[in-house]
Formats: structure tokens, sequence, C-alpha cells
């Protein structure tokens, strides 16, 4: 089993940042991709940003390209989310996802608790 935890949530002004953290541990073979998502308050969960650690691949949705960075620290098996730019409607519960690699016959499938992230206006 792996096991995610998140933190760096917080409350903060619109237009300032935060700077969300999560690392991953337990059972892990290889990571295929590592990123984030969201759910607001009545919301779906939705996709934030991704990384790949093959050719190192990113994702992100459209409501926070040129605002959001995700990045990797592999040898800690630890994904960043840096926020720039924060606007009230990124206000939600943000969570880790990690995932594990068919070839490595573990894909796994691991989410963490979730963050709060809540920007004011």
């Amino acid at each position: 089993q792996v096991r995610l935890v998140e933190s760096g949530g917080g409350l903060v002004q619109a237009g300032g940042s935060l700077r969300l953290s999560c690392t991953a541990s337990g059972s892990i073979r290889s990571i295929r991709t590592m990123g984030w998502y969201r759910q607001a308050p009545g919301k779906q969960r939705e996709l934030v940003a991704t990384s790949m650690t093959s050719g190192g691949t990113t994702n992100y949705a459209d409501s926070v390209k040129g605002r959001f960075t995700v990045s990797r620290d592999n040898a800690k098996n630890t994904v960043y989310l840096q926020m720039d730019s924060l606007k009230p409607e990124d206000t939600g519960v943000y969570y880790c996802n990690v995932q594990g690699s068919q070839y490595f016959h573990d894909p796994f499938d691991s989410w963490g608790q979730g963050t709060q992230v809540t920007v004011s206006s």
C-alpha cells in the first residue's frame, strides 16, 4: 500500500501564493505519475496538474496554466505544486495522486487525505 501525505494548504488573499507538498511512502516499486487534483464544495474532483516520471511531461488544467507549476523530487518521492496568482475559484481541497507503472506490474492509484486551500477575494 502506498500512502500519501499532503501539506502546505492554508488561507491566502487573492493574488498570493502557496506551495503544496506531497510525499509518498510504503510499498513502491516505481512511480509513473504524480500530480494534484482539487475539489470545491459541491463540485466534482478535477485534475489540476500531473507530472510523468518518464520524459518529465506535465499536464495542467487550462484554468491554472501559467499560474501553477508542478515539480518533483524523485529521490524523496515528493511532488510539489507551486501556486501563484491565486484566485478565489482556486479554493478547494487539494488531493495528491500517485500512480504506479504497469511495466513493473504495480499499477497502483493512491490518493492523499487532502489539504485545504482557501483564497479570499
